[in-house]
């Protein structure tokens, strides 16, 4: 199966973002939701994102969906926004709010460009990849909050929850190609030795483990802490990266972002897995393939990071903001043993959350 529609269209991935004016910002929040406000642009990887300031100190965020974005694709995340909204409303995750005509996406026109235009929660807070130091209790919470999540959109259907993105490790085995990208050295050896892993141990089970909607990229960048109280998670964003995959690759994902970078790297990790098993029970069999699974994460990052770092080096920066840590933190876990990771985690997920 292409990736990505890369055989019918350019990759998404690939095309350069849409290019609009605050002028022309302004302009769809009036007509579409009759608001104004200050505008502060956002990152983003392929959405044009705007925080909109209103008059009363509150925020909003209007999201661009690029040009090539499937409509399906959009309402697909939209729908599990509200499912999650009505299944666990205290869940402290985005929402999406209804245009002046009732609609959850309006469809627009910028300078020949057709885009698709939604207006979503914005919360004030400290970004986590802002926070030095992630506390066991931090990490247990947002364990705690990703089970929620996953249970909330537990049975979820969509017709676009099937579709096929880069970043679903279901794929990971297409991504060879794209090592080319990676300097020849250990970097890359350890990265192909991933892969090597995930077809030998992981790509044959697939079929078998628990599937359903997931969120898919709890990184840094996409969680919200207080900031007086970092232990606090105040919201979980962006669910563009969501698809229908095993549910255990939720866990890994969000597990490749709290490894260390030196010394135990897989320590703090253990706290979110285990905070999470206690609220979403995993199964042997996931257990057993999430070492693998956890690894494989890293590899792909990097190499699809590297791919489009060289593709728009004027994004450089922000494509390969979470690369260093990912390297580092797959060095250190390429030097333990595949058995001595998956007995600590099945030892963590034996403990009471707190012990």
């Amino acid at each position: 199966m292409p990736l990505e529609n890369e055989s019918a269209q350019p990759c998404l991935l690939e095309a350069a973002p849409a290019r609009v004016t605050e002028a022309q910002v302004l302009e769809v929040l009036a007509q579409h939701y009759a608001i104004n406000g200050k505008l502060e642009r956002l990152g983003g990887e392929r959405d044009l994102n705007f925080r909109v300031i209103l008059d009363d100190g509150s925020s909003r965020l209007l999201k661009l969906s690029h040009p090539l974005e499937n409509p399906q694709v959009v309402d697909f995340h939209n729908q599990a926004m509200r499912q999650i909204e009505r299944n666990d409303p205290t869940l402290p995750v985005q929402r999406v709010y209804s245009s002046q005509a009732g609609n959850f996406v309006e469809k627009v026109e910028i300078a020949g460009q057709h885009m698709l235009v939604r207006l979503l929660s914005f919360v004030d807070g400290l970004p986590l990849h802002r926070v030095a130091h992630t506390s066991t209790v931090f990490r247990q919470n947002l364990g705690q909050a990703l089970a929620r999540f996953d249970l909330a959109l537990a049975g979820f259907s969509h017709p676009a929850a099937g579709h096929v993105l880069l970043w679903d490790m279901q794929h990971a085995q297409q991504l060879r190609p794209r090592l080319k990208h990676i300097e020849p050295g250990a970097r890359r050896d350890r990265i192909e030795q991933s892969l090597d892993r995930f077809e030998s141990q992981v790509l044959g089970q697939c079929a078998a483990l628990r599937h359903q909607v997931i969120h898919n990229d709890m990184n840094p960048h996409n969680i919200v802490v207080d900031p007086d109280e970092p232990d606090v998670l105040r919201n979980i964003l962006d669910f563009g990266d969501m698809v229908h995959a095993p549910l255990i690759n939720d866990v890994a994902v969000a597990a490749s972002y709290q490894l260390g970078v030196s010394g135990d790297v897989l320590a703090p990790a253990l706290d979110m897995i285990r905070a999470y098993h206690q609220v979403n029970p995993l199964t042997a069999e996931e257990l057993q393939l999430l070492p693998v699974l956890i690894q494989t994460r890293l590899a792909l990052s990097l190499c699809i990071n590297y791919w489009r770092a060289d593709l728009h080096p004027d994004n450089r920066e922000y494509i390969l903001r979470n690369s260093y840590r990912a390297q580092d933190a797959l060095a250190g876990l390429s030097a333990m043993a595949p058995a001595e990771i998956h007995d600590r985690i099945l030892a963590a997920c034996t403990q009471e959350v707190g012990a």
